[in-house]
């Protein structure tokens, strides 16, 4: 193809890229503000619930832990505001480039305009214009001349909106600045007050680990402790899922003790759950995560591991559990330690609530996505109101952050 045939598309596919580009910086632009509320909500929400556990009697640990959450979410906070700087940064250096270019072609537009004036005035009589068009050689000339006479006009018009188009634009252009400096300095104040937060912060944090690490081997025999609990608690629950398996197997005359044996409809929203994952809504209305899924290493006695089946989620007091997906209940039951649990099945996919003080649903009921169907246990000793989330598919476990937005 030769280079003048090619010019059309390049100059398309150009203006693609750069549409593409804009569109990606403005994406980029919303994702971060939506992060950074989603940040300073999380940091509100600890503070809250650190707030309300003041009254009861909290180890060191709990503590430590506690401003290690508040410190790695704000340190998040602080990465998200600066990444949000950088980008006005960039767009205010932009709108000035824009700025300037549009300055310099308002005056070379407003100087053509004068000096189109000034013809058009030396000539501007009705009289002029007749003689002009009367003193034509033919009727051929005399509607030639009769045609630029209007091509003239127009394009004194066109000029004179144009001037005004550029005059709107750059007016619009230097507001959109004004604001953007105004949200920056926004941010930057903003930035000062939560750095000075979290050096406070780490301050009182430091003291804290430096009373633990003159007993680490205390603090470390108090986490292993913990976790015999967390794993007697496991271990419940996956002695009620398999039981349930076989029970509801053996009902529909099936060996199988691991697999649930499915219907058609079972299977179909099985399917629906699995088309759902990442999108789920959580099983709390609001809450922070206390403990994830999986093995981990614990966030201050580094030496000791932590590990769980499904996540924790510390809640208002008085919070209720709600179904994170429709579904059937197939059990309701106390689990030592934990108070009770709820199993909700989603074709061979099952949800649990567990640590719920109080229950609403009963074994064999339909419950819709979003309904209540508990009461979050508050523990006495803390005064911390965990709920404990798990997902299973038949007797797999799953990380709940996979499958809950934004967990």
């Amino acid at each position: 193809m030769k280079l003048k045939n090619c010019l059309p598309h390049l100059l398309l596919l150009s203006l693609l890229f750069l549409g593409s580009i804009n569109l990606y910086a403005q994406n980029s632009r919303e994702n971060l503000e939506e992060r950074r509320i989603e940040l300073r909500e999380e940091i509100r929400k600890i503070n809250s619930l650190r707030s309300s556990n003041k009254i009861k009697e909290k180890s060191v640990l709990t503590e430590v832990e506690d401003l290690d959450r508040q410190i790695r979410t704000t340190e998040n906070l602080i990465k998200v505001t600066n990444q949000q700087a950088n980008i006005l940064t960039r767009d205010i250096s932009s709108n000035t480039n824009k700025i300037h270019t549009l300055r310099k072609e308002l005056e070379s537009l407003k100087e053509d305009y004068g000096e189109m004036i000034q013809k058009s005035y030396k000539s501007k009589s009705q009289q002029s214009r007749i003689m002009f068009l009367l003193s034509s050689d033919n009727f051929l000339q005399a509607y030639k001349r009769l045609q630029y006479m209007k091509q003239y006009a127009n394009y004194r018009k066109k000029q004179g909106d144009e001037i005004k188009i550029k005059s709107e634009e750059l007016q619009g252009l230097n507001t959109n600045l004004l604001e953007q400096k105004k949200v920056k300095e926004k941010l930057i104040v903003e930035n000062r007050a939560t750095r000075a937060q979290l050096e406070q912060n780490r301050k009182s944090q430091q003291v804290l680990i430096k009373s633990i690490r003159r007993k680490e081997g205390d603090f470390a025999s108090q986490i292993k402790k913990k976790q015999q609990e967390i794993n007697a608690i496991d271990k419940q629950i996956d002695e009620i899922i398999r039981a349930s398996i076989a029970k509801a197997n053996k009902e529909s005359g099936s060996t199988s003790r691991d697999v649930y044996e499915l219907t058609p409809e079972a299977r179909a929203l099985a399917a629906n759950f699995a088309s759902n994952k990442g999108k789920l809504p959580w099983p709390v209305r609001s809450g922070v995560v206390t403990m994830r899924f999986g093995t981990q290493k614990h966030p201050i006695v580094t030496s000791t591991t932590i590990e769980s089946n499904g996540v924790r989620i510390e809640t208002d007091k008085s919070a209720k559990a709600r179904a994170v997906f429709g579904g059937t209940v197939s059990e309701v039951q106390a689990v030592k330690g934990a108070n009770k649990a709820i199993m909700i099945r989603h074709g061979d996919y099952i949800t649990i609530y567990n640590n719920l003080s109080n229950v609403y649903v009963s074994k064999g009921d339909v419950v819709s996505i979003g309904q209540d169907i508990g009461e979050v246990a508050t523990s006495s000793s803390s005064g911390k109101t965990t709920l404990h989330f798990l997902i299973y598919k038949n007797t797999e476990k799953m990380d709940p952050a996979d499958w809950i937005l934004k967990m």
